[in-house]
């Protein structure tokens, strides 16, 4: 099993150019799969295989993380009977159970404004936390996209950032105008005061000059929210969330909206109508007189 699960992962990280997180996430899979089977993996059949998922679920697994876990198991088997490594699909039969309707939180625009006007872009580390703001909430960027943004990769005269998404892809994304303003002033007036000998071309830098990383940019985020008096929980991807339900309320197509996020599936997108339509109950239950 152990042999096995070493070149899945190799396969998924030099074939599949899935992301190092991805491929922990299968590591820890199989690892608890390895731990739990008491057959050898040629013996292994569905049966053992949703008595595993059932004790997963016991351990307190919620719906999402099963579902993921369902998945890691029907791509590992696949690939092994690929590799007449097994002659029959033990996880072909396996159904993933169906996630939970988990609407994704936003901030109001009003709050994003006020969180932004909120930095004071004269004072130590202000236009690069400005600039950090401006970018998630204009372009709808994962934090480690962020984190991961170049030089160059930006182009500040079209306004547009080259981003290096979820299982290798790339994709362009629009910039705007507030934004670019913000990033060319800490590009201009504030990053050449973090650069050191060996800083790398990443845009956002720390005051000892490397790449932030995801946990401080967490922080600022964070920080920043609660100096504008925001008491909701200010994080990156809300940050993202309200990007695309703002696009949306914005009159924005679906497909669009999709591209501008990276989002393989448009399924993974229309949880945002369901934002949407919460938002729509919400006013008319407010503001009918016989709501």
């Amino acid at each position: 099993m152990e042999k096995y699960s070493d070149q899945f992962i190799r396969f998924l990280a030099t074939e599949r150019g899935l992301s190092q997180a991805y491929q922990l996430s299968v590591r820890q899979t199989l690892d608890a799969l390895a731990k739990w089977i008491k057959v050898p993996l040629r013996d292994l059949g569905t049966d053992e295989l949703a008595a595993f998922l059932t004790q997963r679920k016991a351990d307190g697994l919620n719906p999402a993380s099963l579902r993921i876990t369902t998945v890691h198991l029907k791509v590992f088997f696949r690939w092994l009977v690929g590799k007449g490594l097994l002659e029959m699909d033990p996880a072909e039969p396996l159904l993933a159970p169906r996630p939970d309707m988990t609407l994704p939180e936003t901030l109001h625009a009003s709050e994003l404004v006020r969180l932004l006007e909120s930095i004071d872009p004269t004072v130590a580390l202000g236009r690069r936390d400005l600039a950090i703001l401006e970018l998630f909430y204009a372009s709808g960027l994962r934090l480690s996209e962020l984190c991961k943004v170049r030089l160059e990769m930006m182009d500040s005269e079209q306004g547009f950032i080259r981003i290096h998404g979820k299982g290798g892809k790339t994709r362009i994304v629009r910039v705007g105008v507030k934004a670019r303003e913000a990033v060319e002033d800490y590009l201009r007036n504030e990053r050449p005061n973090l650069v050191t000998k060996k800083t790398s071309s990443h845009i956002f830098l720390s005051v000892r000059g490397g790449p932030l990383s995801p946990d401080r940019v967490r922080q600022i985020v964070k920080e920043r929210a609660k100096m504008a008096g925001i008491d909701q929980n200010v994080y990156p991807h809300l940050l993202r969330h309200s990007f695309a339900t703002h696009l949306l309320e914005g009159g924005a197509d679906l497909r669009v909206i999709q591209e501008l996020l990276g989002h393989a599936d448009i399924s993974t997108t229309q949880i945002y109508t369901h934002v949407d339509r919460q938002r729509l109950k919400s006013v008319h239950k407010n503001f009918h007189p016989r709501a």
